[in-house]
């Protein structure tokens, strides 16, 4: 028998009981394949170097890999992913399609790129259409509905700084190894050196950064307010094992 001391040492997710989710699993599949659809249309109608070059692709994947996991997990009565890989990608989708409605596809934006965006048409249109509003609506309502809240902490809004910054660095490092003049060299306006400068990027940057760390502060203090839409799954766990569910 277990000593209160050793006890308390088992990780909460241990004691969490073991329920197949169909539910959950079938939409966050949903979702992941939505973000899978999505990339391959990119792929294969585009150059595959510049796709990858994009931070909304980048984002993407890690729904396709973290909900799809998600989906087996939940499938499979194991617990789910750590909160901390899941709120981050949640915080990075939600800024894409943040930053693609309310700026690139906003008429009346500085950096708006409207007019190509009206351009597309068929499977790019899809695409656009699955990793920019498909994704991060899926993502958002699977965090607000299939999850129990309480698992986020605020240091992760300062974690999650570090997909975004490691963006940063390959946009720019990419650009200064790219030709002059070449299609792409710099995939979003805003991180247009040879338009803005080293910096007015840095400045644009910093202003994105401050904005994902507003906004992730926000995705934790929702997870500590919003109810628990399905609590009688978990009637048997303690408080705290619910907390990291």
């Amino acid at each position: 028998m277990l000593t209160p001391n050793r006890a308390s040492a088992v990780p909460a997710s241990a004691v969490l009981p073991t329920v197949r989710r169909p539910y959950a699993a079938a939409f966050r599949a949903l979702i992941a394949l939505s973000a899978a659809t999505g990339l391959i249309i990119e792929c294969v109608y585009g150059n595959v170097l510049v796709v990858l070059s994009f931070f909304t692709i980048w984002s993407n994947i890690l729904v396709a890999l973290v909900l799809g996991s998600g989906a087996v997990r939940a499938w499979n009565r194991r617990p789910p992913l750590p909160a901390l890989w899941t709120g981050g990608v949640l915080l990075c989708i939600t800024v894409v399609g943040l930053v693609f409605h309310l700026v690139l596809d906003n008429p009346a934006g500085e950096f708006n790129q409207a007019a190509e965006i009206a351009r597309l048409s068929g499977a790019r249109a899809v695409a656009n259409q699955l990793l920019h509003t498909v994704t991060p609506i899926g993502t958002a309502l699977d965090f607000l509905l299939l999850t129990l809240p309480g698992a986020l902490r605020l240091r992760h809004a300062a974690q999650w700084l570090a997909v975004p910054a490691l963006y940063l660095a390959f946009a720019l490092l990419r650009g200064a190894l790219l030709s002059p003049g070449t299609p792409t060299r710099y995939p979003y306006p805003f991180l247009d050196v040879t338009a803005h400068g080293y910096p007015g990027v840095l400045t644009n940057a910093a202003v994105l950064g401050a904005a994902f760390y507003v906004l992730g502060l926000a995705i934790v203090g929702l997870d500590h307010v919003r109810p628990a839409v399905r609590p009688h799954e978990n009637r048997i766990s303690s408080q705290r094992a619910r907390g990291l569910k």
